[in-house]
């Protein structure tokens, strides 16, 4: 595996390495030793979601709060998305930051995001099936939106506005200057 710091060092970028040959192909898409080295701490997933999802679709940017806050580990399964990762850690430097990569099924890519951030996609392709592993349970009282059309945040989705479709939670995320929700302990 190939392990890369993205633009905010602590989300990461993780490239298996492929094994092919006449019957196929072989990789390990995950090995928690070599993230917990790369991350400098324990890290343990507890629930694993599958989420499908047809073209144009935008899903996100959720997060959990404190005390449930989710490291992720992120990828496609089937098809292509334009994946999102914005910064609401407070006291850091890369605050109100965020980083984009195209994850597919071809690609192989994985994104490590650890708690502290807002995660979403659009999808590209007809079907995607993206996966996630989580640190934490899923907390309905905890869980939150930002509005992925946010012009403060102004993220570049490939897509016309007008085109991307969203459930009703996610058309009505909230803004990115809404100060009184606390993402992590360390907030």
């Amino acid at each position: 595996m190939r392990f890369t710091s993205l633009e905010i060092p602590d989300v990461l970028l993780i490239e298996p390495k492929i094994f092919e040959d006449e019957r196929g192909l072989v990789f390990e898409s995950y090995r928690e030793n070599l993230i917990e080295e790369k991350i400098g701490r324990k890290i343990s997933f507890v629930q694993e979601n599958i989420c499908v999802s047809k073209k144009g679709f935008v899903r996100g940017l959720h997060y959990q709060t404190y005390p449930m806050e989710q490291d992720k580990l992120v990828r496609v399964t089937r098809g292509e998305v334009f994946d999102v990762v914005v910064d609401l850690r407070k006291h850091l430097p890369t605050f109100g930051q965020y980083i984009t990569q195209v994850l597919s099924s071809k690609n192989r890519k994985q994104l490590f995001i650890p708690f502290g951030f807002a995660h979403g996609f659009l999808t590209l392709s007809d079907e995607v099936e993206f996966s996630y592993k989580l640190s934490n349970y899923y907390s309905p009282e905890n869980q939150h939106c930002l509005l992925w059309s946010d012009p403060q945040l102004a993220i570049p989705w490939p897509y016309d506005f007008k085109t991307i479709k969203a459930s009703i939670r996610d058309q009505q995320g909230h803004f990115f200057d809404h100060t009184d929700l606390v993402t992590s302990k360390i907030d």
